[in-house]
């Protein structure tokens, strides 16, 4: 995700990081998660198919000192879908769905089945973040109705609040 792009997705949720579990499949470089534990996240929580990547990952959070509110998940998170992981459930989740952008047509049914999933593991309270290109057709969401769409050129974001908290 761009710095622009990222840095309108935390001026749209603000307060919302605050005490939540970021959630980020397809972590890379971290930006999403530990920009959420900079504002505020009680946790992040990555996963990484690229196995060196997820080492970085976990290096960078404890040269942060964030290790200990930090997970890192190797492997590919498409499987998720399947099994999901045990995710941290002390706060409502930010599920930040920012997978390589040629997973939307290469892995079509795979990436909204991890969606699906994430979606109903996620705990009452929280919010789910799609970033796409303007190719995506965001029909294909679940519940497609349910998303705001926010362009923030190159990316078009799409943002879900799930169930309220109880």
């Amino acid at each position: 995700m761009k710095d622009r792009v990222r840095e309108v997705l935390f001026n749209l949720l603000g307060t919302d990081v605050v005490g939540a579990v970021a959630v980020d499949p397809f972590g890379g470089t971290g930006a999403l998660g530990f920009e959420a534990l900079s504002r505020g996240a009680a946790a992040a929580f990555f996963g990484e198919r690229h196995f060196p990547t997820a080492d970085a990952l976990r290096r960078s959070a404890v040269e942060l000192g964030l290790g200990e509110r930090v997970t890192v998940r190797p492997g590919d998170a498409l499987l998720w879908a399947r099994k999901m992981p045990e995710i941290p459930r002390g706060g409502p989740w930010i599920v930040f769905f920012s997978p390589p952008w040629d997973l939307f047509t290469s892995r079509s049914a795979d990436l909204l089945a991890l969606l699906a999933a994430l979606l109903a593991a996620a705990p009452p309270g929280s919010l789910a973040v799609v970033e796409a290109d303007d190719a995506f057709d965001p029909a294909a969401l679940p519940e497609a109705s349910a998303w705001q769409r926010r362009e923030v050129p190159p990316a078009v974001l799409f943002l879900r609040s799930l169930s309220p908290a109880a």
